[in-house]
């Protein structure tokens, strides 16, 4: 029986999807309802409903991971699922394609299947080339489908045909600078060169799908709808804490969620640098966060989940009642991370290189680790970059006796080294000179690491000059 679901529309009902024998009759999607059945008389029309039909596809995406891991919709009629290293697991890529579309058929849905290097190729071989094809090379295969292949709107499918692009391949043959004139303003989603791009794999199009359920969360539903969280949090922390440390599980990150009357949602997220279970602790990552949530006209689900969750056993600790070693560190960094946000708090890591600005790198703000250990000859603080001193008098082979640094003039009283650095000849330019390294302390005990960039009648640029590099503590 022909069948077509019918969407609300600005001039009455539009045919939102239909049955093979629906278009075999003439039913066409977007056309209106009673053309359709002018045309069609027996086609028999039903109410679309785009919200189950999203729940629908969103569990047969999660139903479609037997074959890979990672699949998620597409659109509003499609589903993308990255097999990348399991085809073998299915007797090759065309087994695999063929126990999908078999799957299909047991659930009593058909399907277009075709499997490719890129999202945007496997979508187009999907819908518009025929069989179930498998795709290595995109270009050739792409070049004789047409341009709505490349998941563009009706507007610009129609400019296209005006210019006469009608396949993939005339999109791809001729310049692409009167088309990026043309599309400039255009959106990403709707940009032809961008779509092609994605097509042929000059651009990522990673597959996101969506995350799965928590499996520790706590939850509360106020009797009425409430406006503030805080006085729910204490208690809902201490529930999932519970539940983790049943399972000798911490987590490294939290979402606070309320659910508002008024359909929306809004979220907090904490961080913590090592797996935690105690909510005390935790509820202090909270502080100041909750007053800038939004509580609409009130919420009546509120809902804590641990999104990030790795095994934690119990800790023993001192006889003096002290916490293990690391921890306190760590719960340092979570109440900065908490207070200032991630990006002002960062740690030294070692590199191995023996120049001093290579030595240190910034690390991940949210691995509580403690700092390489200092030397006790170089400071603890560098500038950078180094600041250049006007030399006033210098002792042969030794540090300058005076200097100017900032508008003041300094005496050297006492000095230690030379420290020679030389240049690291497998990444520096050539012609880099070496460095001399002194510890020198003036009069007032202010101790300062300055260098001597080069030597005289080294045949690498002129007179050697003097930097500032680094103050002691």
């Amino acid at each position: 029986m022909p069948l077509a679901l019918a969407a609300p529309g600005p001039h009455g009902p539009v045919i939102h999807a239909a049955n093979r024998a629906a278009e075999l009759a003439g039913a066409r999607i977007g056309a209106r309802a009673v053309d359709s059945r002018a045309i069609c008389p027996a086609l028999r029309i039903e109410p679309a409903e785009p919200d189950r039909d999203a729940a629908r596809l969103a569990r047969l995406a999660f139903w479609a991971r037997r074959w890979g891991p990672w699949s998620t919709p597409d659109g509003d009629e499609g589903i993308v699922l990255d097999i990348t290293g399991t085809a073998h697991l299915f007797g090759g890529e065309a087994a695999l394609l063929a126990g999908i579309q078999a799957g299909f058929a047991r659930a009593g849905l058909t399907a277009g299947l075709a499997l490719a290097p890129t999202r945007g190729a496997a979508w187009a071989l999907a819908r518009f080339a025929p069989g179930r094809p498998i795709c290595t090379d995109p270009l050739p295969e792409l070049a004789p489908l047409p341009v709505a292949g490349l998941r563009l709107s009706g507007e610009t499918l129609l400019l296209l045909r005006r210019l006469g692009l009608k396949t993939i391949g005339d999109l791809a043959a001729i310049p692409r600078l009167p088309l990026m004139r043309r599309f400039a303003r255009a959106a990403p989603s709707d940009n032809p060169l961008i779509r092609l791009d994605q097509a042929l794999g000059r651009l990522a199009e990673p597959v996101q799908p969506p995350e799965p359920a928590a499996e520790f969360f706590a939850e509360a539903r106020p009797a009425e709808p409430a406006m503030a969280a805080a006085d729910w949090l204490p208690g809902l922390l201490e529930t999932l804490c519970a539940r983790l440390a049943a399972a000798d599980r911490g987590c490294r990150r939290l979402c606070l969620s309320v659910f508002r009357t008024d359909g929306e949602r809004r979220d907090i997220h904490v961080a913590m640098a090592a797996p935690a279970r105690d909510p005390r602790h935790l509820l202090r990552l909270f502080d100041g966060r909750l007053e800038r949530l939004d509580p609409g006209y009130g919420f009546d689900l509120i809902r804590l989940a641990a999104e990030a969750v790795e095994p934690l056993e119990p800790a023993q600790p001192g006889l003096d009642g002290t916490a293990p070693p690391g921890l306190a560190l760590a719960r340092l960094v979570d109440r900065l991370a908490a207070r200032f946000g991630n990006g002002a708090i960062s740690r030294p890591l070692p590199r191995d290189s023996h120049v001093p600005e290579r030595a240190e790198t910034p690390g991940d703000p949210l691995v509580a680790a403690p700092p390489p250990p200092a030397r006790a000859d170089r400071p603890i603080r560098l500038l950078t970059p180094p600041e250049e001193i006007r030399v006033l008098y210098a002792i042969p082979e030794g540090p300058p006796a005076r200097f100017v640094w900032r508008r003041q003039t300094l005496r050297v009283a006492r000095h230690a080294g030379p420290e020679r650095i030389a240049p690291e000849w497998w990444q520096d330019r050539p012609g880099t000179r070496l460095r001399d390294y002194f510890r020198v302390e003036d009069d007032s005990g202010l101790r300062l690491w300055i260098y001597r960039e080069g030597l005289a009648h080294d045949g690498r640029g002129g007179p050697p000059r003097w930097f500032l590099h680094g103050i002691f503590a």
